[in-house]
């Protein structure tokens, strides 16, 4: 996670990206993935006010999903690691989210972490094109909070 939000603090500071989207999961007091990164990013110099944290993104299919319904993404630059990029560009773009991916591969991961991350794909993007073309679940969702809210004209 931390190489995640170094790469994207990285392309923020070098004006490639406005705000700062933290999508995970928080399924307890003790577990705040978007919490962790957006305290992450800030320690790093992201001001508060350009980091929106989405505690519903269980999943990639969520965060594609909850991105465009609740916080109002058309496009956006996706960071993760190398061996899900595919299956995160290819849902957010299947989900109408012009996306593109920079990979967040900061350092050498072990050989059989990265086997198993590897592995563990196979079946994640059976999975998401399930979802993606027929089973289309909707997540959890809410009232939307558009990450650039429109003027009042």
């Amino acid at each position: 996670m931390r190489d995640r939000v170094a790469t994207a603090v990285e392309l923020y500071f070098a004006g490639k990206v406005q705000k700062l989207l933290m999508s995970g999961t928080s399924t307890s007091p003790g577990y705040n993935e978007p919490l962790a990164m957006a305290e992450y990013a800030q320690d790093l110099g992201v001001p508060a006010k350009d980091i929106v944290q989405d505690y519903a993104g269980r999943r990639t299919y969520d965060t594609c999903y909850r991105a465009g319904e609740i916080f109002g993404v058309s496009s956006a630059i996706l960071i993760t690691q190398g061996f899900h990029l595919p299956r995160a560009l290819y849902t957010c773009n299947m989900l109408g989210i012009q996306a593109i991916g920079v990979p967040a591969d900061r350092r050498e991961y072990l050989q059989r972490s990265s086997l198993f991350w590897n592995i563990r794909e196979i079946p994640a993007t059976t999975v998401a094109l399930w979802e993606v073309h027929v089973s289309q679940p909707r997540p959890i969702l809410g009232d939307p909070e558009p990450i650039f809210p429109v003027e009042a004209q």
